[in-house]
């Protein structure tokens, strides 16, 4: 992931009154329209905003598998290939930028296109590309009434729930590749990951003025917004980043500052001891209380 060097400030907008499982079953009723406007590369500036409210994700419904696959493989008996999805804050100046790949299956995407322009989103084509891990599907995504770049970690983790979404309808058989096919997929991962074993946390340096976070992790619905409400409760600020949705796990990377400086140990130990805690305690229903 190229990471350019110009700094710009957005603010980060985060509310609890928004149910993102509402807006993600909307369907497309319009055909997509690819004369949007055109990007420029740049580095996103996410200002800090401390105690911020729960996020308040609501787990969306199973899919409901269509007949018509964009490709016509749906049948193919060959390796389930892994999903990927990758929501990148870092290469575009006016833009999220958004890469889908699931080996060759992947169609033209209109679907789920239609499905987050009726987020509010505007959707940009940019490109489509082959290489041995698949066909890759870029778009650039910004918002309708403003005409830039996503900010807000609820509509982000919106973004990318859509698209998996839309991936597991047209692909039922993917979500037994992906983590959140136990939460709205057909058919749930066959094995379960150890959420203590598989999350990963590393800080270092990447120059006097910030550092590098880096999150690995069992993948779950709303987990992006968990993963910045933690951080920025600690009052430090998340400069940019990239999400990635990776079969069953999901990997962040950020760059962090703390009053514009790079991250001391001492406090390089409390973002690590307060991710892994939140990220790996147990979960209790309120309803056993």
């Amino acid at each position: 992931m190229a990471v350019t060097m110009a700094a710009c400030s957005l603010g980060l907008h985060f509310s609890a009154d928004k149910n993102i499982a509402s807006v993600l079953m909307l369907k497309a009723s319009s055909v997509f329209d690819a004369t949007a406007t055109t990007t420029k590369p740049c580095y996103i500036n996410l200002l800090n905003k401390t105690r911020m409210t729960s996020s308040g994700i609501t787990i969306i419904p199973r899919a409901t598998p269509v007949a018509d696959v964009e490709d016509g493989n749906q049948g193919d008996t060959d390796t389930i290939p892994t999903p990927i999805v990758i929501i990148d804050q870092d290469s575009d100046l006016d833009a999220t930028v958004v890469e889908i790949t699931f080996g060759d299956r992947l169609g033209a995407l209109l679907d789920t296109m239609n499905a987050l322009k009726n987020l509010g989103l505007n959707v940009v084509k940019a490109n489509v590309f082959l290489d041995s891990s698949g066909k890759h599907n870029k778009f650039c995504i910004t918002k309708a009434d403003t005409g830039r770049k996503v900010e807000d970690p609820e509509d982000l983790e919106a973004i990318r729930l859509t698209i998996i979404n839309n991936l597991i309808q047209y692909h039922p058989e993917s979500s037994s590749q992906l983590a959140l096919g136990a939460a709205f997929g057909l058919v749930p991962p066959k094995e379960e990951v150890d959420v203590d074993i598989a999350t990963h946390l590393t800080i270092s340096n990447d120059g006097p003025e910030r550092s590098l976070l880096y999150v690995e992790t069992v993948d779950r619905p709303g987990l992006l917004v968990d993963i910045v409400k933690i951080i920025t409760d600690i009052n430090i600020s998340v400069e940019s980043g990239e999400f990635d949705t990776e079969g069953l796990l999901a990997k962040a990377k950020f760059h962090v500052n703390y009053k514009g400086k790079a991250i001391i140990r001492p406090l390089q130990q409390v973002i690590s001891n307060s991710l892994r805690y939140f990220l790996t305690r147990p979960s209790t229903e309120e309803s056993s209380f």
